[in-house]
């Protein structure tokens, strides 16, 4: 009989769990509003505890949540501006579980995940961005994942793109990448004219020139972003995530070609682009996965 391990994916907006068994077949998925107010941590702490026990209070659990784990990898140790009240809260013994519910920063479960059963499954080298409200990223190097002292390592999002710019990203960088391509400042870059990054791309999309020139500029940074970042790591793949790589086409078609021009290619070799497979369910299964690894 297969072994059957959860997942909880701490979000903003949304509280993802699933149940997944040793060989990477989903068997559940559950998703519920997180209601994080900023007011009640203790009743986001509770609703997390009773999807923890719908899915299996026998079974061996990871989270997911977004700032830095801390060293003993039982909680998270900082985490600015969100989900307050749940920095330092020790899972394990919140959820009183016998085995130890190990805790992992959200986008290297996303890798994690995809590396396990989607698009990174078989890869060694890879790094991954999800594009959404700002820019996540996570790198697997020499088939580990990067972690580094604190685990910054693979916080993507915040290296300055420019360093003129006033901007700053949640951690401080100025003119971080996350500043040109999140989604949480778009009505800004577009002089209030779209509200979304996906109006935008459909703006673009339809002929706009405005739209066509603000949407490529985001593009021609993100393309920067990644050769550089191909420069420092090697990567075979780059996986693209969040809800703007849902653009398709639209985003891969101009990214790879500002790669073509930019991207440093010894005897020919290009870095694959790859959409993300495991979509928003790819941070509670790579929760999952570090439960199987953590036996």
């Amino acid at each position: 009989m297969k072994r059957v391990f959860a997942g909880i994916d701490l979000g903003g907006t949304q509280i993802k769990g699933v149940l997944v068994d040793e060989v990477g077949g989903i068997l559940r998925t559950e998703s519920r509003p997180t209601n994080d107010d900023g007011t009640d941590a203790v009743a986001f702490a509770k609703s997390i505890q009773t999807l923890a026990h719908d899915l299996g209070s026998d079974l061996p659990l990871g989270i997911s949540a977004p700032g830095l784990v801390r060293e003993d990898g039982r909680a998270i140790g900082w985490l600015p501006g969100r989900l307050h009240g749940l920095e330092n809260l020790d899972w394990t013994e919140f959820l009183r579980r016998d085995v130890t519910v190990p805790v992992t920063n959200d986008a290297h479960a996303s890798l994690l995940g995809e590396a396990w059963i989607g698009a990174a499954r078989g890869l060694k080298n890879v790094m991954m961005l999800t594009l959404g409200t700002g820019v996540g990223g996570a790198a697997i190097v020499d088939g580990r994942l990067l972690r580094g002292h604190l685990g910054r390592a693979g916080h993507l999002g915040h290296v300055t793109m420019n360093f003129r710019s006033k901007e700053q990203s949640i951690v401080g960088t100025p003119g971080a990448l996350e500043c040109f391509v999140g989604n949480y400042n778009v009505r800004e870059r577009t002089e209030g004219r779209f509200e979304t990054t996906h109006a935008l791309i459909a703006a673009y999309r339809a002929g706009d020139d405005f739209a066509r020139e603000c949407w490529l500029k985001s593009v021609r940074v993100l393309g920067c972003a990644i050769a550089s970042f191909v420069n420092l790591l090697d990567p075979e793949a780059v996986i693209i995530g969040g809800g703007i790589a849902a653009a398709g086409d639209a985003l891969f078609v101009p990214l790879a070609s500002e790669l073509d021009a930019i991207e440093w290619r010894p005897a020919g070799h290009a870095v694959k682009l790859i959409p993300a497979e495991l979509g928003e369910w790819a941070g509670a299964i790579g929760a999952a996965r570090t439960a199987f690894l953590d036996i």
